[in-house]
């Protein structure tokens, strides 16, 4: 159990009501980010309040009205993940560097320059996000924060999203490198051949072919085939 010194508020508002509880700031974000830590271990007290720093109980009646239960377990996860958490400055700042750098590889590895057809550098994605004046929520979705970063840059560096089929015939004396090959994009067909080549056909970030199309070469020592079959734009 968190000491009340090293405690934060988790607040959650509903039909007129406010539920507050104090927190082990650190678990509350695990919470807040789909773990399940213990309720005694994320309770500095094991009651759920109206106003915390007044010691005032939330009623058992009001309990029932908003959340249906009196499961503490149940309210605190609710209040933790729908509510408010006052995390300190510096909890605050890592969630909102960490989630910026998910973004701008999201970005890099999918987005691509349609001028020259080439991936933007992730330090380009991240001055255009700067100059855009882009703000990261730590608590929203990664995938709505990407579209949003997406609509924010667009007037200042050219940039969409764009998937590509590439068809790879891998010899057969170099087979052994599939499996690694795999985790780079999405396999759709594959296809054995009757002298042991292997046939794929991938669908991978736009942004990323380079890369792809380096590790082939590599463990195949330039003898792979590979052909782009199409593109498709989102």
């Amino acid at each position: 159990m968190v000491s009340l010194d090293d405690a934060v508020v988790a607040r959650l508002k509903r039909q007129g009501l406010t539920f507050e509880i104090l927190v082990d700031p650190e678990l509350a974000l695990s919470c807040r980010q789909g773990e399940d830590p213990p309720t005694d271990k994320l309770l500095a007290v094991e009651e759920v309040f109206e106003d915390a720093s007044r010691g005032d109980r939330a009623s058992e009646a009001d309990l029932r009205k908003v959340f249906g239960t009196l499961d503490l377990s149940a309210i605190v996860k609710r209040i933790i993940r729908e509510g408010e958490v006052q995390l300190t400055s510096a909890q605050r700042r890592q969630m909102q560097e960490e989630k910026k750098r998910q973004i701008i590889n999201i970005i890099a590895r999918n987005g691509i320059n349609p001028q020259t057809m080439t991936p933007h550098p992730p330090q380009r994605i991240e001055r255009a996000m700067e100059e855009a004046g882009v703000h990261i929520d730590p608590f929203k979705r990664t995938e709505d924060l990407v579209n949003e970063v997406m609509k924010a840059i667009r007037p200042i560096i050219p940039i969409r999203f764009e998937e590509v089929s590439v068809a790879v015939k891998i010899p057969a004396p170099y087979t052994s490198g599939i499996y690694e090959l795999k985790k780079l994009g999405d396999l759709i067909q594959e296809e054995w051949q009757q002298d042991g080549s292997w046939i794929g056909v991938f669908e991978i970030p736009a942004g990323i072919q380079d890369e792809f199309y380096r590790f082939i070469n590599r463990f195949t020592k330039g003898e792979a085939e590979t052909r782009l079959l199409k593109k498709k734009v989102t």
